[in-house]
């Protein structure tokens, strides 16, 4: 597996900030003018910090890298996604690089759904792997930072209920989850026990099957028999010129 990035999040302070992303790949997708986007503030802060501290999130998590891998599988699936599924795809790139974002899946993984997500759960999880780092203020904050991520992303839904949910995964969704995995290096049955893929939320029978339609719409290669799973991608390498 190819060496992770160092630790870094948003959301100690922010969340995964679809919205503001949005408006950037919106205007920018084409010229690939990132910077200008933020410093035009296509996201409509009302000054000149806002503007910066808004920026500086943004390209903490999201690099706005052109010529970085995931970057490129980023804008590749963003340009062919409906909207319904973009708030998917930002979290999952997200949740590849926010650690804390990558920490609190389990607390949406073990919430049935139906049940409640609490803020307390995001904090009691934050506390288990970091016990007494952060302030009862912060850790409430990071709670609710949390929590409203992954409401982003459509795994809680309701306004002050925050109820877990089962957002739709389509193969698109599901073939940008493969492709991180890939990646970062891993291969065969391995990148169906990727984290990212994992924080999908589905079945190994609902995975394969969207593998299935994602390899029937050209995204990837996909084999499976007995014991043995294949995933590549020499296609989409190629046409994002992106080498293994």
């Amino acid at each position: 597996m190819k060496k992770k990035n160092k630790k870094k999040t948003v959301h100690v302070h922010r969340t995964i900030m679809f919205q503001e992303l949005e408006k950037v790949m919106d205007f920018a997708l084409e010229t690939d003018e990132y910077t200008k986007a933020m410093e035009s503030n296509v996201f409509g802060k009302k000054s000149a910090d806002g503007i910066k501290q808004t920026s500086n999130f943004l390209l903490r998590i999201y690099t706005f890298d052109p010529e970085a891998s995931n970057f490129k599988a980023f804008k590749y699936f963003w340009n062919i996604s409906d909207q319904s599924e973009k708030p998917l795809l930002v979290f999952l790139f997200a949740f590849g690089q926010d650690y804390l974002l990558f920490e609190s899946a389990d607390v949406i993984s073990q919430t049935p759904l139906g049940d409640k997500v609490s803020v307390e759960a995001f904090k009691e999880n934050l506390e288990k792997f970091y016990p007494n780092k952060y302030s009862a203020v912060t850790s409430h904050s990071i709670g609710k930072n949390l929590a409203s991520s992954w409401k982003q992303a459509g795994y809680i839904e309701g306004k002050t209920k925050n109820i877990r949910v089962q957002p739709n995964i389509t193969y698109k969704v599901a073939a940008f989850a493969f492709l991180l995995a890939f990646l970062q290096g891993d291969r065969g049955e391995y990148i169906m026990n990727n984290p990212i893929v994992k924080s999908l939320c589905l079945g190994e029978s609902s995975l394969r099957e969207l593998a299935i339609e994602a390899a029937k719409q050209d995204l990837l290669q996909y084999q499976y028999g007995g014991s043995v799973t294949s995933f590549a991608f020499p296609q989409l390498l190629s046409k994002l010129n992106i080498k293994e």
